[in-house]
């Protein structure tokens, strides 16, 4: 009986440590059907740090990125210029909400990366990452730097 309360509570307890867990600035949380996953995080927020971006980075860590975020929904497009490692980015709009993957950016590539219409926030992870989890259009993003009051899945307190 016991081991089984222990067994219980290992199940359990992270699934509330998820749910009460405060948002945080180097943290993204992404949420969808059947999946979610936490990421580190490096915040891009001004121009400076978006024209930066992972260029001349040799390795990105398991579960970790970079958020682009812009001041307002635009139309984002992205090239792999001077970028050394394969992404996948991840384009969001003002809600947090996915609306497009791009799998697989080629690192050097200089075709442009179309975000499409609306975009707000940007997620830059390891290539192949998003297809493994089953990241898709619709999932949803939650990062203080979208506004709870228009959040899809806003940070709570």
């Amino acid at each position: 009986m016991i081991r089984a309360l222990a067994c219980l509570s290992l199940v359990v307890l992270p699934g509330l440590a998820w749910a009460e867990a405060a948002c945080a600035p180097a943290r993204l949380d992404l949420r969808w059907d059947g999946g979610r996953e936490s990421f580190a995080v490096e915040v891009a927020d001004d121009n400076e740090e978006r024209a930066q971006g992972l260029m001349f980075r040799t390795e990105l860590a398991p579960a970790s990125g970079m958020l682009f975020v812009y001041d307002s929904p635009k139309r984002p497009n992205f090239w792999m210029k001077n970028t050394l490692i394969p992404l996948d980015m991840v384009f969001a709009d003002a809600t947090g909400t996915v609306t497009r993957v791009h799998a697989d950016a080629v690192p050097g590539d200089l075709t442009p990366i179309d975000g499409g219409e609306g975009v707000q926030f940007v997620l830059e992870i390891n290539a192949g990452l998003a297809a493994k989890l089953g990241i898709t259009p619709g999932a949803v993003l939650r990062h203080p730097a979208i506004p709870a009051a228009t959040a899809a899945w806003p940070c709570k307190g």
